[in-house]
């Protein structure tokens, strides 16, 4: 996905990942394509945006897809919002990027 890596930012104890989500989709599904203009990675998940059921998917998803604990991916901002920001601990930003042009 051309300007991927502009969704990534790397701290001291991880990377980042600025992410556009869909809940209540067909089909649980990430990256889901890529937002330019908000330089952000898709994300689907058929949980419904209530009682934080999608924020949980996200997570889930998102450690299934990086072959992570679910303990090592954190929502840092945008709790209840469709724009998220993800904290995955432990990986770098190039590391991130290889694991997800691999799939």
């Amino acid at each position: 996905m051309p300007g991927m890596p502009d969704a990534f930012s790397e701290d001291s104890t991880g990377t980042i990942i600025a992410v556009d989500v869909t809940a209540s989709a067909k089909a649980d599904l990430f990256p889901s394509g890529f937002n330019e203009w908000r330089q952000a990675l898709g994300c689907r998940v058929t949980a419904p945006a209530s009682e934080g059921r999608a924020n949980k998917a996200i997570i889930a998803l998102v450690a299934k897809t990086l072959g992570v604990p679910a303990s090592s991916v954190s929502i840092v901002s945008g709790m209840t919002a469709s724009h998220k920001r993800i904290h995955v601990y432990g990986l770098s930003k190039s590391a991130l990027i290889r694991i997800l042009q691999s799939r």
